[in-house]
């Protein structure tokens, strides 16, 4: 490990940087945006929520596109943490914390889409289950009994946000992954604050498997 301002200057440089900007380019490849926008010729932004996620991408389209958009939200979480941790930081979990912050950077503020981009939960549950299956099992565990019995998809998530620095704090009793989980989780949070505020006033909507007429 580095040992002096320099060493630490200089071991930023080329390996915690280029990790960063690598994940964060990977992240804005934003799968509903690129399928809407590109395939469809119908922005998914300009519909429902105007949020470039899946769920909204799903209740606007439908279709098997759907599927088309998890995978590339699933690899491209996938890659961003396989490039740090074998070609940068080395297969350590601050590796695989430090790229997940800046590919779910990446996917809800994409440079190139106008820095609009989608809430982070399917990349972000990638994200989890990359870490460690422990952290995997509570953050996913909470998500589906959550969606599941109220159908409410984004109160899952919003309990995905906020147990994440608690599971890796469980998991590690390491003050740096867990304040990177932290702003991970917090993300999440700020993300979904309009579905907080609509879960507050009852006037959220539910999920269906049926995309809107």
């Amino acid at each position: 490990m580095p040992v002096s301002v320099a060493d630490w200057l200089r071991y930023f440089a080329v390996t915690m940087l280029p990790a960063a900007v690598i994940a964060y380019f990977l992240g804005c490849s934003n799968g509903a945006v690129i399928i809407s926008k590109y395939i469809l010729r119908d922005d998914v932004r300009t519909h429902g929520s105007g949020n470039a996620g899946l769920t909204n991408f799903h209740r606007t389209f439908g279709g098997g596109l759907t599927l088309v958009v998890i995978l590339i939200d699933v690899l491209k979480a996938v890659l961003a943490i396989l490039i740090a941790t074998h070609f940068f930081l080395g297969d350590t979990a601050f590796a695989k914390y430090w790229a997940g912050l800046f590919c779910l950077l990446g996917h809800m503020f994409p440079c190139m889409f106008s820095f609009k981009g989608g809430k982070g939960i399917l990349s972000g549950g990638t994200i989890a289950i990359m870490i460690d299956w422990r952290i995997a099992l509570v953050v996913w565990g909470g998500f589906l009994v959550l969606a599941v019995v109220t159908r409410y998809v984004s109160l899952g998530s919003c309990w995905a946000g906020a147990s994440f620095p608690f599971a890796t704090w469980f998991v590690y009793h390491d003050w740096a992954l867990t304040l990177l989980a932290v702003f991970i989780g917090g993300l999440i949070l700020y993300m979904h604050r309009g579905n907080i505020h609509r879960l507050l006033t009852g006037t959220e909507n539910k999920f269906t498997l049926h995309k809107k007429s």
